[in-house]
């Protein structure tokens, strides 16, 4: 489904990204762990057209997607939810989502989608009315997510989406990825909660300083000595 090859981001001098290569099939969870300035947040704006490449190739289903206008990668059917949720503050969480669903025309398909978004977040329900702004930081994640699902996206990119959360939170959000995966999502997860991450993806990119240090099936990386030491505790 999407394919990078040989990826090299620089922001001025400094190369974020250099010469990264993954896979993300469809159907599957991909991960991709690192520490903070590892280049994982470089690699989605990339993708998305945020940040400019300087070599290398991202491709769709074949087609070459590399430096396109963001607009038309969105319309390709990927969409990211963004690390820190970036939400509207000021809009309701019914507005928010209505937000989400703003490229589509079918007023039954939107309503459908937004009563799964309800049946996977029961919590945005019960506060439809209220503003984003007065959400919790967990309630104001599982509202970033659902925005993303009213786009009908094949691709759903998602940015940290464990940051800053308490653990009973995460594991909550993990069970939803989980739930969103099995209605047949194809997911790229960026993380450094590694062990939560790993434990849900088919297969994982370990990403070290703008390059891919390990890769491999989820569970092999989570039983992988150096990844142990590094990002689970040892």
């Amino acid at each position: 489904m999407l394919e990078v090859k040989d990826l090299h981001v620089s922001y001025g001098a400094i190369k974020a990204l250099k010469g990264i290569s993954f896979r993300v099939e469809k159907g599957s969870i991909v991960t991709l762990i690192g520490s903070n300035g590892a280049g994982k947040t470089t690699t989605l704006k990339a993708i998305c057209g945020l940040v400019k490449v300087k070599s290398g190739q991202i491709t769709l289903d074949g087609d070459d997607i590399t430096n396109k206008p963001t607009n038309e990668i969105v319309s390709r059917k990927i969409t990211m939810v963004p690390e820190g949720r970036r939400i509207f503050p000021n809009l309701t969480v019914y507005e928010n989502l209505l937000v989400g669903a703003y490229q589509r025309k079918d007023k039954e398909g939107i309503k459908q989608d937004m009563e799964w978004a309800f049946s996977l977040f029961p919590r945005l329900k019960e506060r439809i009315n209220q503003k984003g702004g007065t959400l919790s930081g967990g309630e104001q994640q599982m509202l970033a997510i659902a925005r993303a699902l009213m786009s009908r996206p094949d691709l759903l990119m998602l940015d940290e989406p464990s940051l800053g959360l308490a653990p009973i939170i995460v594991e909550e959000l993990f069970m939803v990825i989980e739930k969103i995966h099995q209605e047949g999502k194809t997911i790229l997860l960026i993380e450094q909660n590694a062990y939560a991450a790993l434990n849900i993806a088919d297969y994982g990119y370990v990403l070290e300083t703008g390059q891919i240090a390990l890769h491999g099936p989820g569970k092999q990386l989570l039983g992988n000595e150096r990844v142990k030491q590094a990002y689970l505790g040892g």
